[in-house]
């Protein structure tokens, strides 16, 4: 029997994609683009940040970049949390250690990052509402770098939220096609493979690093590294078509995650995370499905954080309840919690066996990431950077190989019990 036969019998989710009610793609967030740049590139290629600093009080605030090169640049501010959005070209950042980490005036803190392929985004955390008085770049000149700066005055909420609203009015009217070129590159659709697709997907990336280990592991790395170890041991089974969310230090939105799964008519999804906690003595794997209501408080205080990964990028947030609100969509989301769950409970009994994990390992939380309503999804936080023995143990080839077959064993006692439930 074909897979896509046996999905569309599993599930619900054939008959939303062919109804005259089916669920729409969600589009994109309309802060990822940029206005017109100010100031022109010089050179070809990526430019070198050095060094980064505040200046100024809570009246006026400036910031400033160093770079071996002019830039174009694109700036505007966010509100809820209140924050300074800089868009740039792809940037190579060699700031001190430490850079962004304590603020001054107006500025309370700030972050930097790949944003997209292409491009990198500094992210300036406010203390308050604040007006762009100017920003430019100047070009090197008699041994000096080039430097981004960026002036803030204080302000008003509602001419902040003025400023933000036109900001975005703006958007619209152009189109809004810079927001459509940050979206992830959505690979192309097998519709003759007879393999169920399954999409994992390496929590974080670019500017949004995840969390870091007491070691300094960071987050979106290990867990895109042990994304590419799963992948090379799903795809070594000939079982499945696999695809990623990310495969390189790129940003991409919860949103978009979730569309390039369903683009994709994924059968499975399971995101990876590595999580954190004051108390380092806490460790172990936990698996996590999507929930109207948290399981407990570490659910709770976990999907609140992951949440955010868009604010922490510049971005808005995201409404991501109920684009379709009739009986169809409810009763396909409604399906696809039941198969999440069966395979969240096959996953914690495969890693219980393979590695340690957390006292009542299958929580769930309203993680927006999880929440496609017609593809089976998990979350795995593979352990925690917080401890030092959890942090270790995901650096060795040897722990994370055991994992992922763990998973892989899981995935194939997943599909196993599908087709054998699926009428011929």
């Amino acid at each position: 029997m074909r897979w896509p036969a046996i999905a569309k019998a599993l599930t619900l989710a054939g008959l939303a994609a062919t109804a005259a009610g089916a669920v729409p793609a969600r589009a994109a967030p309309e802060d990822k683009a940029a206005p017109a740049a100010t100031a022109p590139a010089t050179e070809a290629g990526a430019a070198v940040a050095t060094d980064a600093r505040l200046a100024g009080d809570k009246a006026r605030t400036r910031f400033v970049v160093d770079l071996d090169r002019s830039v174009d640049i694109a700036v505007f501010a966010l509100a809820d949390p209140y924050r300074v959005i800089v868009d740039v070209p792809q940037i190579e950042f060699r700031m001190p250690p430490g850079s962004g980490e304590e603020g001054k005036g107006l500025v309370s803190a700030f972050r930097y990052g790949t944003f997209a392929p292409g491009r990198s985004r500094i992210v300036l955390d406010a203390t308050g509402p604040v007006a762009i008085d100017k920003s430019f770049v100047l070009p090197p000149i008699e041994g000096q770098p080039a430097r981004l700066v960026v002036d803030l005055v204080e302000t008003s909420r509602p001419r902040f939220l003025a400023a933000e609203a036109e900001y975005l009015a703006n958007l619209k009217r152009s189109g809004n096609a810079l927001a459509k070129a940050d979206r992830p590159p959505v690979a192309a659709v097998d519709t003759d493979t007879n393999k169920p697709v399954v999409v994992i997907d390496p929590g974080h990336g670019g500017i949004d690093s995840g969390t870091v280990g007491v070691a300094g592991s960071i987050e979106k790395v290990v867990v895109l590294e042990f994304g590419r170890v799963l992948k090379a041991a799903l795809e070594k089974t000939g079982a499945y078509r696999v695809l990623m969310t990310r495969d390189d230090d790129t940003f991409v939105a919860l949103g978009d995650r979730v569309k390039f799964a369903r683009d994709n008519h994924a059968a499975l999804f399971v995101s990876i995370h590595a999580d954190s906690l004051s108390d380092d003595d806490f460790r172990g794997a936990t698996v996590y499905t999507v929930g109207d209501k948290p399981s407990d408080d570490e659910a709770a205080a976990l999907a609140e954080k992951e949440n955010r990964a868009d604010i922490v990028a510049g971005l808005a947030m995201e409404d991501a309840e109920g684009d379709v609100a009739d009986i169809l969509f409810e009763l396909t989301e409604r399906e696809t919690r039941v198969f999440s769950v069966g395979f969240a409970r096959n996953l914690v009994g495969e890693l219980k066996s393979a590695i340690k994990l957390v006292h009542n390992p299958h929580r769930s939380a309203g993680l927006r990431v999880l929440r496609a309503p017609d593809v089976p999804s998990v979350l795995v936080e593979l352990g925690y950077l917080s401890n030092v023995q959890d942090e270790k143990l995901m650096a060795t080839p040897e722990w994370r190989e055991r994992t992922a077959t763990a998973i892989v064993e899981a995935i194939g006692g997943f599909f196993s019990r599908r087709v054998a439930q699926a009428p011929d």
